[in-house]
């Protein structure tokens, strides 16, 4: 089936890092985006980055809540009980960011638990928490995502599996709140994942891919990605595709996969 359906998205985060942030926007423009995503944005002032999507006629898709320490090995925070407070600070600064940039979701990151007998707390902790920027986001027509991360890469991440995912969405049961499903983090947990698109495609507000193993773009691993992007095109799912890889070389000679998934 031809993906002429699928939309895909420049992580900047991950890809044009041979140039400062604002300049990424014009090359994933001239390199054929028409979206990017950013993790976290907050070092930037976000009406530059406005003016930068402005000027390059660009989406911007997805931005994170602030995580705190998560990216440099701690808890993170979203499920710390002792951290309530500053999460709540973190969402009142994302929705000062969204106010401008109009991003379709907002992703808030569980993060880890390094006290296995904490678990329930640090996981009721987070189901209050992401209520919490439900309430923030929803009222602007902003989804709000979270995602499972693989407890290979991060020990300790409270959410790791697709079903951990569906059950908080069960649990919270909110029509502003969908997954995000990454699929690198997925398939180094040995998920189905084209099964799980497939059969979940309706609660999935964001996809981000990277091949694995090594987390490199789509053609560096064990991922058939041309047959991964059918399956996605012929599940209904209608959200972007999250380019959120670690180049092998330059960015732009990382970018054979995006023709061919067009070409399909």
């Amino acid at each position: 089936m031809p993906t002429d359906r699928l939309r895909f998205s420049a992580n900047l985060s991950m890809l044009f890092t041979e140039v400062a942030l604002p300049e990424r926007f014009r090359l994933a423009r001239e390199h054929g985006f028409s979206a990017v995503e950013i993790q976290f944005p907050y070092s930037h002032d976000a009406a530059l980055l406005q003016d930068c999507l402005r000027e390059n006629h660009l989406q911007l898709v997805l931005f994170n809540v602030d995580a705190d320490d998560l990216l440099q090995g701690g808890e993170g925070l979203a499920a710390v009980p002792e951290k309530r407070g500053r999460f709540k600070a973190a969402v009142a600064q994302a929705l000062d960011y969204a106010q401008l940039l109009r991003p379709q979701v907002i992703n808030v990151l569980p993060g880890r638990c390094l006290d296995s007998r904490r678990l329930p707390e640090y996981r009721q902790t987070f189901l209050e928490n992401l209520s919490y920027a439900l309430d923030a986001f929803h009222p602007l027509g902003i989804k709000t995502v979270f995602e499972a991360i693989n407890d290979r890469d991060m020990p300790g991440f409270i959410i790791h599996t697709g079903r951990q995912m569906l059950d908080v969405l069960a649990e919270i049961g909110h029509p502003g709140l969908q997954m995000q499903y990454d699929i690198y983090h997925m398939r180094r947990m040995d998920e189905d994942v084209s099964a799980f698109i497939t059969e979940h495609a309706a609660g999935i507000g964001h996809i981000q891919f990277a091949d694995v193993p090594g987390r490199g773009q789509p053609g560096t691993g064990s991922i058939d990605f041309p047959g991964l992007f059918a399956a996605i095109a012929a599940s209904g799912y209608s959200g972007w595709l999250g380019a959120e890889y670690i180049p092998k070389g330059c960015t732009t000679n990382s970018l054979a996969w995006l023709e061919t998934a067009h070409s399909i």
